[in-house]
């Protein structure tokens, strides 16, 4: 699994052969196909791991009692699971709708991002976010700076997890208070 991964984010899923796969594990094709049943069963648990871990994040975050509270929440859950799973979250954000897997990961995605702009709408009653912001335009810059975190982040680097995402916590509400 996390060599498919790592080679799909280096060359593309597309690009990516089972004789590459094969290649760079060292292994035939018999073997591999003892372990997987096709290349695109690596690239559906990827994405399952990378998707169920959001959705799990989202879960949590719905049992804080307050909007405020949720949209922190969240925030910290999909921190976690990036830098938990930077490389299927990166596989994830990769995508581009060429199969029927990529497709449906993407429909999930959405559903996932609105989700999180119906949090920033509460958190804006609340009065925990400007009511002058389009939530679903606040709701893509706190998620591309998420996002981006798969571009530099290394698990073996000297950025704390926990401590990135407090602090990604407060650049993004702190800048999005009412004044």
């Amino acid at each position: 699994m996390r060599v498919g991964v790592e080679l799909f984010n280096q060359q593309g899923y597309d690009a990516t052969s089972v004789s590459d796969l094969t290649s760079r594990l060292g292994v035939t094709k018999s073997a591999l196909y003892h372990h997987v049943d096709s290349k695109q069963q690596i690239l559906e648990i990827a994405l399952e791991d990378a998707l169920g871990g959001l959705e799990q994040a989202m879960d949590a975050a719905q049992r804080q009692p307050t909007a405020a509270e949720r949209l922190r929440s969240i925030i910290r859950g999909a921190v976690h699971v990036l830098t938990q799973r930077q490389p299927q979250v990166t596989l994830l954000l990769r995508l581009r709708g060429n199969s029927d897997i990529e497709l449906a990961a993407l429909e999930r995605r959405r559903r996932f991002d609105h989700m999180v702009t119906a949090l920033v709408r509460e958190a804006q009653s609340e009065g925990l976010v400007r009511a002058d912001l389009d939530a679903g335009v606040a709701t893509r810059l706190i998620f591309g700076m998420i996002n981006s975190v798969v571009e530099w982040y290394r698990v073996d680097g000297p950025v704390d997890p926990t401590l990135l995402g407090e602090e990604i916590l407060a650049v993004a509400l702190d800048g999005l208070r009412p004044r």
